[in-house]
C-alpha cells in the first residue's frame, strides 16, 4: 500500500512528485490542500457558515462581487443545474478520513516548509486526525540546509524551492506525530480560529502570530512614491524585506483597498498587480514641472 503525501499549495506538487518517482519506498499519491490558511478569516471554520465566510473572503480578493439576494416579493428564478465545482479542502479531507478508516494500514506523510501557510495547514489537519495517531507522520523542514542547483547550501522556506533529489534526504525526518502534539497543536488551531486575525505570520519554529488585515498597509504606502509605479514592483519591494513572504494576491488586494480609500491613486485596470500602477495622492513631479513651464514660459 502506497503512502499518502500531503502538501499545501500546488507549487509543491511537481517537485515532490518527481521525488516520489525516484524512490519506491516513497511511492504513493499526493494530496494537495489548496486554501492558504495564513490569510483571511478562520472563525468557526469547522462549520458551513465559517467556510462560507472564507469563500466570500477569497471572492473579495479576486474582485468577485457576491450575488445579490432576491427580493422577498419576487419568486425565486428557475436555475439551471450548476456545473460541478472543483472539490474544496473540506471535501478532500473527508475523502482522506474515509481512506484512513477503510484501510487500517494506510500511512500519511505531511510535508511542511518553514512558512505560515504550511504551518497553519498542519495545525488545521492535526486538530482532526487524533483518531489515527501513529499513522500520521510529519516532515517539517524547519531551518534545514539543502543544496541548490549549483551545489551551494541554502535554507528553503517553501517545498517548491527544493530539488527533487534533496527530498530523498528529507524523508529520513519523517516521524509519527506524538499524542502530546495532537493535544497542543490541536489547541493551537482552535486558538487561531478564535483569534480570527486578518493575517498570520510565522515567527520561527511553529509559532504563529496573528496581525490585523491592514498590517502591511503602511509599508505599501511607504514604498509608493509621487510617480506611478507598477503595482507588482511595490509588492515585490515589500515582500523582499520579509523573512517569510506573504502571498502577492493578498498585498495586491490591500493596494486596491488603499486606492478605494483614497490613500493611493491608480492608473490602469484594477485586476492583477501587473495590470495597474499606483502612486501617492497628489500631482506627480512631472505634472508639476509641466504646469510650472506653462505658467512661466521661457521667452527668447
Amino acid at each position: 500500500m502506497g503512502l499518502i503525501h500531503i502538501v499545501f499549495g500546488q507549487s509543491s506538487v511537481p517537485v515532490l512528485g518527481e521525488a516520489v518517482a525516484m524512490d519506491e519506498k516513497m511511492s504513493g499519491d499526493i494530496l494537495c490542500f489548496e486554501d492558504d490558511l495564513s490569510v483571511g478569516p478562520l472563525f468557526i471554520l469547522d462549520t458551513k457558515e465559517g467556510r462560507a465566510g472564507r469563500k466570500q473572503f477569497w471572492q473579495q480578493l479576486a474582485g468577485i462581487s457576491p450575488l445579490p439576494a432576491p427580493a422577498e416579493e419576487e419568486p425565486a428564478p428557475v436555475v439551471a443545474p450548476a456545473v460541478e465545482e472543483d472539490p474544496e479542502d473540506a471535501d478532500r479531507f473527508n475523502t482522506l478520513k474515509a481512506q484512513l478508516k477503510e484501510n487500517p494500514e494506510q500511512e500519511v506523510w505531511i510535508w511542511a516548509g518553514q512558512n505560515a501557510r504550511d504551518v497553519c495547514g498542519y495545525y488545521w489537519l492535526v486538530s482532526q486526525l487524533y483518531d489515527f495517531a501513529g499513522r500520521i507522520h510529519i516532515i517539517y523542514l524547519n531551518n534545514l540546509p539543502f543544496l541548490n542547483e549549483k551545489g551551494a547550501v541554502f535554507y528553503p522556506t517553501h517545498l517548491h524551492q527544493i530539488l527533487p533529489k534533496e527530498f530523498l534526504k528529507a524523508k529520513k525526518l519523517a516521524r509519527p506525530i506524538s499524542l502530546a502534539e495532537y493535544e497542543l497543536d490541536g489547541d493551537e488551531w482552535h486558538r487561531l480560529m478564535n483569534e480570527n486575525a486578518g493575517i498570520r505570520l510565522l515567527e520561527g519554529g511553529k509559532k504563529i502570530k496573528g496581525e490585523p488585515t491592514l498590517f502591511y498597509d503602511k509599508e505599501l504606502q511607504t514604498q509608493s512614491g509621487k510617480e506611478f509605479v507598477k503595482a507588482w514592483r511595490i509588492v515585490q519591494q515589500v515582500t523582499g524585506k520579509l523573512k517569510y513572504p506573504v502571498m502577492d494576491q493578498f498585498l495586491g488586494w490591500r493596494l486596491k483597498e488603499l486606492i478605494r480609500e483614497g490613500k493611493l491613486e491608480s492608473r490602469g485596470e484594477l485586476k492583477t498587480i501587473r495590470d495597474f500602477e499606483v502612486k501617492l495622492p497628489g500631482e506627480s513631479t512631472d505634472n508639476a514641472a509641466t504646469m510650472d513651464n506653462t505658467e512661466n514660459p521661457t521667452t527668447l
